[in-house]
């Protein structure tokens, strides 16, 4: 079983999160945040967070990866 919120998994899933986004052209930058120990858990927790906007990233790394991929582009013209 992986565990993502002890500081082991956090860091695995920091590196999964920047390497999934990165194969995208995508720049996120990712930190991890010491919580402490949470008594429901009966544990320490590190939490994972990012720049992200609702789940996307917010910038590419640069011009030219833009260039090569697609993006979403609602149409604004009439049908015909």
């Amino acid at each position: 079983m992986k565990d993502w919120c002890d500081e082991e998994g956090a860091k695995r899933l920091r590196e999964k999160i920047a390497a999934y986004w990165a194969e995208r052209g995508y720049e996120v930058d990712v930190d991890l945040v010491d919580a402490g120990f949470v008594p429901a858990m009966r544990s320490a927790r590190t939490d994972v967070r990012s720049n992200m906007v609702n789940g996307m990233p917010r910038r590419r790394i640069n011009a030219d990866a833009a260039a090569g991929r697609p993006s979403y582009r609602p149409r604004t013209e009439a049908m015909a």
